[in-house]
This record gives C-alpha cells, sequence and structure tokens, in this order.
C-alpha cells in the first residue's frame, strides 16, 4: 500500500512540518511520530499539551485563523493545516518566512533537529547564529543534551565531545564536524563512512584503576559524564554512577547525605558512614542563618499544634487541606514581606514551579539570570516559554535582551533572578532590573531564598534590602531556610495570586504542609520581629569570618551575603580540600558539577548568628591548614 505521505509533495511538506513541532513539544522522536499515530491513546498527549502544539503548528505556518481542536491523528491535523494554507492563500495572506535552518548539511541539519527536540523551540525559531544562552536560553545542562543527541543522530560512538564553548549552533556544528575524523569529512553533498576514523577507545588508565582514570589512577570523570548515557536498558547508566560514586567515596571525597544525630546549630553530630561512627562537627554547611530552627518557641509551636490538629492533614488546599494556621501564616508572610497578598506552596521549589509555569506560556518570554536556581530553570521548562539567559549580574546583557524581545513583540515577559545566589552568595542588581523592567514594559520575580531572614533592616529580603518594596511585582521565598520549616511562598498583588491559586499545578494538585509546620513558621516570624538583634549577630559575625579568609588570600567572589564561596576551580583540588576540611572536624558543602559548572567547584561556607567568636576563630584556622595542604593556598 502507497504512503500517503510521500504521493503529494504539498503534505509531505506540511506533515514534516507538523511532526517538528510535534516532536519538540512532546520530546518524542521523529520517526515515531506517524500519520495514525492518536494523540491521546498514541501518544499521551492531553488537552493542555494539544492546545499548545495547535499554537505552536499555526505559529510554525503563519496561519491567519485559528486551528480546530477537533483532529485526533497526526494525519487529520496535516489535513487540518492544508486546508486552513489552502484558505489562506486564496485570501491572499502571506506564505511563511523561510529559515536558515531549513537547506542545511547532515551535521547541521543534526545539531538542529536536537536542539528542537531539547528546547521544545520549532525550526523557524532556531536561526543558526543566535546566541545560544542570551537568545535561545540554552544553558550548559541543555547543551550537553543537545551535543549528545546530535552525536548518536550522527552515528559516532563513544563519549559525546565537550563542545561548551560553542555559542550559537552554527559553531557548535562546526566544531562537532571538525571534532573528530568521521565527522570532519561530513559536508554538503558528502557522507562519512560508517566510524570511519573514530577513536572510540577509552582514555589510557594506569593498571587497576577505574573506567575514566588518565595514567595517574585518577577518575577524571564527572557527574555530567553520566547524564547522557543511552542504553536500551534504562538502568544502565544506574550502575555506571554506582560505581564512579563508590570510587568517590572509597576516597572519602564525597561525604553528601550524612545523617544528623542531633540538633543542627553552631555545632551538629554526624554519623559517618564512611568510616561507621558519630562525629561532632563545627557546621558550616546549615542554612539556618538566624537560629530559629533551634527555638524553644518554634519547638513549642509546632508540638502544640500537631497535638491539637494532628500529624498532618490528607487532600490539596482546595479539597480538605486547608487548616485556619495557612491562612494566618499567609497573612503573616504578607505582612513580613509588607506586600498585599501571600500564597503558600509545599515547597520553595515548587514555588517556582507553579508560579512561573502558570504565569508564562509559550508565547511568552521569560528572561533569567545564568546563575538562577535550578528551581526557576526547571519552571522554564515546564512552562515551554522562549527562555533568554542573560551573563549573570550582567546588565547591559540584560538590556539587550529585553530590547531584542520587545522588537519580535509577541507576548509578555517575565524578569526572574536570584535574590542572593546560593553558590556564590552575591546580591543580584535589582534597582537596575526594576529600572529595565519598567522601561521594557516586563514583569519581575525575585526569588529570596537565601535573602529572607539577611537581607534588609528587618531581615524581609532584597527587595527591601534596596528600598524598593512595591517596585518588584513578584517575591518568593522558601521557609526551609531561616524560617526553620517547610514549603515555599509567593508575595504580590492580590489578584495574581488568587491566579496562581486556581493555575499552579504544583499548589492545586499537592497537598500542603501539616499544621504544625505552620504553626512553627508563624511562632519564627515572631521571634524575627522580637529578637532583631539575631540578625545584627548575624552580620557581625558573616564580617568577621568573610575578613578572615580574605585575608589569607581565599576568592570570595563578590559575596555579600551569609553565603561565603571558597572558589577553587578545579573540582579534584576542591573535592580535595573538603576532605581535609572534614578530617579536621569542620564540616561545609563541597559544590561540584552540578551544583556549579565545571571549572568552577568550591567549598560553600554558610554563617549563621549561633556562631560565637571561638568557633569563627577555629573555622578560618581550619580552613587555612586545609588549603595549605592540598596546594590551593602557598605553603608559608
Amino acid at each position: 500500500m502507497t504512503n500517503p505521505v510521500s504521493t503529494h509533495p504539498d503534505t509531505a511538506r506540511v506533515h514534516d512540518g507538523v511532526v517538528e513541532v510535534i516532536a519538540a513539544r512532546t520530546l518524542y522522536d521523529v520517526g515515531h511520530l506517524r500519520p495514525e499515530s492518536h494523540f491521546e491513546a498514541d501518544l499521551g498527549i492531553d488537552s493542555v499539551i494539544m492546545e499548545s502544539v495547535l499554537l505552536s503548528v499555526r505559529e510554525h505556518f503563519a496561519l491567519s485563523a485559528e486551528l480546530p481542536a477537533g483532529p485526533a491523528t497526526i494525519g487529520e491535523l496535516v489535513d487540518a493545516v492544508r486546508a486552513a494554507l489552502a484558505a489562506d492563500a486564496g485570501s491572499g495572506a502571506p506564505a511563511p518566512a523561510a529559515t536558515d535552518a531549513g537547506a542545511a548539511d547532515p551535521v547541521t541539519e543534526a545539531v538542529v533537529a536536537a536542539a528542537m527536540r531539547q528546547t521544545q523551540y520549532q525550526r523557524h525559531q532556531l536561526a543558526l547564529d543566535a546566541d545560544l544562552e542570551g537568545e535561545l536560553g540554552v544553558d550548559s545542562v541543555v547543551l550537553t543534551s543537545v551535543v549528545a543527541e546530535a552525536t548518536e543522530r550522527l552515528g559516532l560512538t563513544g563519549p559525546a565531545p565537550d563542545l561548551a564553548g560553542a555559542t550559537t549552533l552554527r559553531a557548535l556544528a562546526d566544531a562537532l564536524r571538525a571534532c573528530t575524523p568521521a565527522v570532519r569529512n561530513t559536508a554538503p553533498g558528502a557522507e562519512a563512512a560508517d566510524g570511519a576514523g573514530t577513536d572510540t577507545s577509552e582514555p589510557r588508565r594506569a593498571p587497576g584503576s577505574a573506567p575514566g582514570a588518565g595514567p595517574d589512577g585518577w577518575d577524571h570523570r564527572s557527574m555530567k559524564d553520566f547524564t547522557e548515557q543511552r542504553d536500551p536498558d534504562l538502568f544502565a547508566k544506574t550502575r555506571s554512577f554506582a560505581g564512579y560514586l563508590r570510587s568517590r567515596e572509597k576516597d572519602r571525597l564525597y561525604w553528601y547525605g550524612m545523617p544528623l544525630h542531633s540538633k543542627c546549630g553552631n555545632r551538629a553530630v554526624i554519623f559517618d558512614e564512611l568510616e561507621g561512627r558519630k562525629r561532632e562537627f563545627l557546621m558550616f554547611a546549615s542554612n539556618n542563618y538566624l537560629g530559629l530552627a533551634n527555638h524553644p518557641d518554634v519547638i513549642e509551636a509546632v508540638v502544640d499544634a500537631t497535638r491539637t490538629y494532628g500529624a498532618t492533614h490528607t487532600g490539596s488546599r482546595f479539597i480538605g487541606g486547608t487548616n485556619m494556621l495557612h491562612k494566618e501564616l499567609e497573612r503573616r508572610l504578607a505582612a513580613f514581606k509588607q506586600r498585599p497578598a501571600c500564597i503558600v506552596y509545599p515547597g520553595g521549589y515548587s514555588a517556582n514551579l507553579g508560579a512561573i509555569s502558570a504565569l508564562v506560556k509559550s508565547y511568552d518570554t521569560l528572561v533569567v539570570d545564568r546563575l538562577n536556581h535550578m528551581s526557576i530553570v526547571d519552571g522554564a521548562r515546564l512552562s515551554g516559554a522562549v527562555r533568554k539567559i542573560y551573563r549573570h549580574n550582567d546588565m547591559a546583557d540584560l538590556e539587550r535582551i529585553l530590547s531584542r524581545s520587545a522588537e519580535q513583540g509577541t507576548g509578555g515577559r517575565l524578569i526572574v533572578a536570584d535574590g542572593v545566589f546560593s553558590m556564590h552568595g552575591d546580591v543580584c542588581d535589582l534597582p537596575e532590573i526594576v529600572r529595565l523592567a519598567k522601561e521594557y514594559d516586563a514583569r519581575v520575580m525575585i526569588d529570596d531564598a537565601h535573602s529572607t531572614g539577611v537581607l534588609g533592616v528587618r531581615g524581609s529580603g532584597t527587595a527591601e534590602h534596596f528600598g524598593l518594596k512595591g517596585e518588584v511585582d513578584l517575591e518568593l521565598g522558601t521557609m526551609s531556610k531561616t524560617l526553620a520549616g517547610m514549603g515555599g511562598f509567593v508575595v504580590g498583588e492580590e489578584e495574581v495570586v488568587e491566579y496562581l491559586r486556581y493555575y499552579s499545578n504544583s499548589y492545586v494538585f499537592a497537598a500542603n504542609i501539616p499544621a504544625g509546620v505552620a504553626a512553627g513558621l508563624i511562632a519564627a516570624i515572631d521571634v524575627i520581629e522580637a529578637e532583631p538583634e539575631r540578625l545584627k549577630r548575624l552580620w557581625t559575625n558573616i564580617g568577621t569570618l568573610r575578613g578572615r579568609l580574605l585575608e589569607a588570600g581565599f576568592d570570595l567572589e563578590h559575596s555579600e551575603s551569609a553565603i561565603l564561596p571558597i572558589v577553587i576551580g578545579d573540582e579534584r583540588r576542591a573535592m580535595e580540600m573538603g576532605r581535609a576540611v572534614r578530617a579536621r572536624g569542620l564540616f561545609c558543602q563541597t559544590v561540584v558539577y552540578p551544583g556549579v559548572p565545571l571549572g568552577d567547584a568550591r567549598l560553600r561556607v554558610s554563617v549563621t548568628c549561633e556562631h560565637t567568636p571561638q568557633d569563627l576563630d577555629l573555622a578560618a584556622e581550619i580552613f587555612v591548614d586545609a588549603a595549605r595542604e592540598t596546594g590551593v593556598l602557598p605553603t608559608p
């Protein structure tokens, strides 16, 4: 039987365009999308995704009228598009513009196809010379996936090459073409021999060393190497990573997830699972900035409310899950942040997912700082919006992006930035962000996860710190840090907050925090307001330790918060210094990929108001001694 797509050139062109859009929106492989594929039964495309597909198809073909909502299969949608194109032709409507990503050589075609799947952009949106971050919103994590898929499409074996230096799709294709002989010979009109000239052998390593190890026996792989390992067995990557993890743990380099056996104050007892014993540490890995997690009033409020209302509730906020304490907590948070209304989510991560995906849609633009928290990145992906990434705290780059997106004139724009950047400790340039947002008619949301309880005279966050209360459209926060509980929240205008209640899936379809936790959070706000000396003591401690570390010669970047990053760069040396610090009885975070990009490894030191002057002196001494032992600082 003849395939009807192959007998009608116009149908074939439309079919290919429709399939490209569906593949971008659903991440299905193009080969899986056949004319008879049913959207719901075969592809699992629900009404929400279908609405996005229809809108994207209409934009892709520049159709003047909306497409009907009735097509049940890909073939029916192709027929609907052909009919719409015929109608536009009869009315004299202009044909869709061509794109430079259309007629490409095999390497460029593989790169563009991979970019479509990994970013959900349509082909006509992927200009080959567009900046990957600033214009297409392709961060290092997405770029890794694009390179891995493009490599697979070209039939290359072995690990995907590291092409992080490429800044455009064209540069990515050129670098991929030149990186191995097999790809170098693939040019327009030429085909590479299967595997010809491709070196798939592993790097030489010392006898008995781990896979990925160099001649010195050191395993040079990072967590990045396991994210795109492809295999018919879904769990193959887990076995590869397990071996890598065990070797890091054996060398005392990965020490994540060790359980506490005490309260987490300036000191804490942790069970060392690698040695099988409990150890007391000087604690500099806690976000308990104001010491509220151990405050007797907070603990008593949690206990009393739990006895009164039970361990938890069993429904979402709309269905039996709202307690009077939730309402009171929202009122108190709004008052504390000096905004009209507040919505509480189950967590800070879900607050970003819910707020961004509810407000920003595929036809809108999300403009984000390069170093934003992963919850913002995932919220952007969930929204399906066009994402633009500006260089970290670079306001000239932000203005360039806003100016270009304003020229395109489609949809709204939301600028999202961390107030305090969690792995760097610096503060966003909020005055300039607000100014540019007004100039280019954009909205602003600031994530105050590490700002609430730290910045501002009252500790209410970034907007207060800069004297811009009421100038930021949405302020988001988490309650698992300074506020010593669990949950997330967003404050803003009443109508915006009410909209979020009905359209944030992470609020509507999730159970909320228990009543006991809500009571503890209310008590924490009481303590912050009644004991302002905690905030003053925190900043005294920050200044003391920061001064000692800078005097010793450490690179703390531009930290202006309770987070002090000791920047090292090399992942191996950072892990070795972290091990040396722990051996001396101090616990802080060793941050490697994916917490920071490769080459930017660091120790992350969190200061609290509970640290004593003796704690700070001892911490400075430990960091200096560990740094000299590992070569981070020179030996005097």
